[in-house]
């Protein structure tokens, strides 16, 4: 019997980078090292490109915020070590991703805070990034999976840089420099996976701990009950967790649902909660409770629920004084002493989340590979060369507002401009 023939495979490509993810960051990557004139490959298994960008901002994309300020990134950034982002958020500042915004001929808006949206749509900025692709002459896969990553090390040295064979759905292809964009856990339905983490285990990169950030929290059993129908309901608050010089607080929005409390307020907060920590919260805020009620008192005789309506809204009112007896009564018959109770607990709400929503409903993903193992200059991991990590992979975790897409966009600037040209030394 002749034997059946091998399936013929197909020929090895060879590029200068191979980047896998095209996200925000991956796409910006290819695109800046692309038009230095880099051989790029450019791949994500998802059916989709850039399906955060398409969904973030509610559709149009808050991609920067104008009040980043890169000579202090500990004040809108989180990890183990904020000052990481120092070197590359002030290379490749919001600013310069706003000229490039203009330059497509974008049109954008600020809503607050700094915060800087497409008129239109998010998916004028994906084609944006497209079209910069297009301008390097990257090769874009996808979908195409990664099946396996070898590193040939030089045979001259064991330090020397080699390059980065890398099986995928559409054959093999090689490269001396490999860049990790895949992002981290958070939103698995639009493709995320713990991709990028296996990839720095296989390399023995340290990793820092993950968890959901920007996240809403849930509260479980009887004693959210009565709170929860409250959900739908925002208010402005300012909220606090940690003690002393570890206390963060933010001045947002605040949503009640039926599980717990979410809106930007509880989100940012998410980042710097941890469990069992209790979170503390003004319902109120700029007003003077004491002084308010003590004059209501005076002049009115309309019940607790009505007047505190005029402080904060009625629906909370409503559910506030049920919970004393002292406060369901004429405002004028209440003792000054649960007048003061009821000022106390609306400006010092002290509540335990027994929770998050996870990652199904987290914006980010905290924590990631360990920035002590990378260069803060070029994304490259120090003990491994040609291996690169970008955005969200990493453990740099920006607030809401613009702060992670920035990352985006600077670690990906940096990494890019970094990449060594055909024949350069690695």
């Amino acid at each position: 019997m002749t034997p059946a023939p091998s399936p013929t495979l197909p020929p090895m490509q060879i590029f200068d980078v191979v980047i896998v993810g095209a996200g925000a960051a991956g796409l910006f990557c290819a695109a800046q090292a692309g038009q230095r004139g880099l051989r790029v490959l450019l791949l994500d298994h998802a059916e989709k490109v850039a399906e955060k960008i398409r969904i973030s901002g509610g559709g149009r994309c808050n991609f920067t915020n104008r009040d980043l300020d890169p000579r202090a990134p500990h004040k809108h950034f989180v990890g183990q070590n904020p000052q990481f982002c120092r070197s590359a958020l002030s290379r490749y500042t919001p600013q310069d991703f706003i000229a490039l915004v203009q330059k497509h001929g974008i049109a954008f808006h600020e809503k607050h805070k700094g915060q800087l949206f497409a008129d239109r749509s998010a998916e004028d900025l994906i084609a944006m990034l497209r079209a910069e692709c297009a301008e390097g002459q990257v090769a874009h896969w996808q979908p195409c999976a990664v099946k396996k990553i070898t590193f040939l090390a030089s045979e001259a040295s064991e330090v020397s840089a080699g390059s980065y064979q890398i099986e995928t759905d559409r054959g093999p292809v090689q490269a001396p420099s490999l860049v990790i964009a895949t992002g981290g856990l958070s939103i698995p339905k639009i493709g995320a996976t713990d991709f990028g983490y296996r990839v720095a285990q296989q390399f023995q990169i340290p990793l820092i701990e993950r968890r959901p950030g920007l996240v809403p929290l849930t509260f479980d059993g009887a004693g959210w009950a009565p709170y929860a129908q409250l959900a739908g309901l925002a208010l402005p608050v300012q909220i606090s967790t940690g003690a002393k010089k570890a206390r963060m607080a933010f001045d947002e929005d605040l949503l009640f649902t039926h599980r717990g409390l979410s809106g930007p307020a509880v989100l940012q907060i998410s980042s710097y909660w941890h469990e069992g920590q209790p979170l503390s919260i003004n319902l109120a805020p700029g007003v003077d409770l004491p002084s308010a009620l003590a004059q209501a008192k005076a002049r009115s005789r309309k019940l607790i629920a009505n007047e505190l309506a005029s402080l904060v809204p009625s629906r909370l009112a409503d559910a506030w004084v049920q919970q004393d007896a002292d406060w369901q009564r004429p405002i004028a018959e209440a003792s000054d002493k649960a007048l003061a109770r009821l000022a106390e607990r609306l400006a010092r709400w002290e509540l335990t989340p027994t929770g998050t929503e996870g990652y199904k409903k987290a914006e980010v993903t905290l924590g990631g590979v360990d920035t002590q193992a990378l260069s803060s200059q070029t994304m490259e991991c120090k003990q491994q060369p040609g291996l690169y990590f970008i955005g969200e992979v990493m453990d740099v975790t920006g607030w809401l507002g613009g702060y992670n897409f920035q990352w985006a966009w600077a670690s990906a600037h940096a990494c890019a401009q970094a990449l060594p040209m055909r024949g350069e030394p690695l």
